[in-house]
């Protein structure tokens, strides 16, 4: 079927069959909301818009209803029961007049008189304010902004820059909002996330470090944030860098020392955990002081093994929720199966992901299995069904 220019690919579910009211008032942001609009879409939400008489002049209804594919409301005598019934509203950008407006209960269009609806049922407001430096710094905007937040609207700001608080990314955005209408879902959990490679010094200068971009454990971490999970990543060395702002990110390249980081986070309450780094088997031994000098003929490093993660966590982490990752190399499938059988009994594990690297890359190849305790597993097409997979061993818990 021809794709129009109007269709976007959805890359998510965290918003499906959720309806996601966007309000736009008159700073110069927004000029952005035909990106945020189709964002939203791309994570299947449902769009609704209400603009503001001074949004009007700075981007056309006709634009928005193109991104949004949905009814507009851009004055009084237009059909208000769009405004009824949603899970969110979402207001990019937010002007600090706007804002003073809703505070103090003034409902002089469409957009307030929402806002104030959702004040009294509950409903989550999220703004997003754009503004000079100079008014974001004025202590009015501050108590504006502190005593709004005391009522329960989220407040997101976006990054300083050119003497300006400009709106924050789109794709950000939208994964908080993602973040906050799933959150009071049932089944939101506590999970720890594990990523990217670990390295062992030579000297000051030199290391091993195995390979792991680090890409899977971003993912995984992402779709669960956007799903409404307080998510913890524990990160090593990686070439990608997320996308989104994740609230807990902890750099440990050292796999003893994000070994000892582990262990501390294992002592709060923590109810699934998703060991997807690629840590280091084999240690240096004695690492040199400085830099160890070049053309003086071989360089002979010694290793020792290093301690095993899933095995060392296994004790502390009973009770919750355990998924590995295992990468082989030249092996058959029912072999591959075999060790992650293995690894799940000898770690205690719920379930592991296990892939091959020659199939990482292969477009007529699953890009992993989800194998259990006893054997069954599950071709993973893509990364969307391992995130899926994931997603729901997290929700059912142990």
């Amino acid at each position: 079927m021809a794709r129009r220019d109007t269709d976007v690919e959805i890359q998510g579910s965290s918003l499906e069959n959720k309806v996601i009211l966007l309000g736009v008032s008159g700073g110069i942001a927004a000029v952005d909301t035909v990106r945020i609009a189709r964002e939203f879409r791309r994570h299947g939400a449902q769009i609704r818009v209400v603009m503001t008489p001074s949004a009007q002049k700075i981007i056309t209804p006709l634009a928005v209803e193109w991104a949004t594919q949905s009814e507009l409301v851009t004055d009084w005598d237009q059909n208000l029961d769009v405004l009824n019934g949603v899970d969110a509203i979402v207001i990019a950008p937010a002007t600090k007049n706007l804002l003073a407006s809703h505070l103090h209960g003034l409902m002089n269009g469409p957009l307030l008189m929402a806002m104030s609806a959702a004040r009294s049922r509950g409903t989550p407001i999220i703004a997003c304010p754009s503004m000079h430096e100079d008014l974001a710094s004025d202590k009015v905007t501050d108590d504006i902004v502190n005593e709004l937040k005391s009522e329960g609207v989220e407040i997101i700001w976006g990054i300083e820059e050119e003497g300006k608080r400009k709106s924050p990314n789109h794709i950000n955005l939208v994964a908080q909002v993602g973040h906050i209408v799933n959150s009071n879902s049932e089944n939101r959990k506590n999970v720890v996330i594990t990523l990217g490679a670990t390295r062992s010094a030579i000297d000051d200068v030199r290391f091993i470090q195995n390979t792991s971009t680090g890409i899977t454990g971003w993912k995984v971490a992402e779709f669960l944030y956007r799903h409404g999970h307080d998510v913890t990543c524990v990160v090593g060395v990686t070439s990608y860098e997320s996308e989104i702002s994740l609230p807990l990110v902890i750099r440990e390249e050292n796999p003893d020392d994000m070994l000892s980081e582990l262990k501390a986070l294992a002592k709060g309450d923590i109810d699934a955990w998703i060991h997807c780094a690629a840590v280091l088997d084999y240690l240096v031994s004695n690492p040199a002081e400085g830099k160890i000098a070049s053309l003086q003929g071989e360089l002979n490093v010694k290793l020792v093994e290093g301690s095993k993660h899933i095995l060392e966590l296994k004790d502390v982490c009973n009770g919750s929720v355990r998924i590995g990752f295992k990468l082989e190399s030249g092996v058959k499938q029912r072999d591959l199966v075999h060790r992650a059988v293995a690894q799940i009994e000898q770690s205690g594990m719920t379930a592991v992901i296990a892939n091959r690297l020659e199939d990482i890359d292969e477009p007529d190849k699953p890009r992993a299995h989800l194998v259990d305790s006893t054997g069954a597993h599950w071709a993973l097409e893509d990364v969307t069904a391992m995130c899926d997979a994931i997603l729901t061993l997290v929700e059912r818990g142990v």
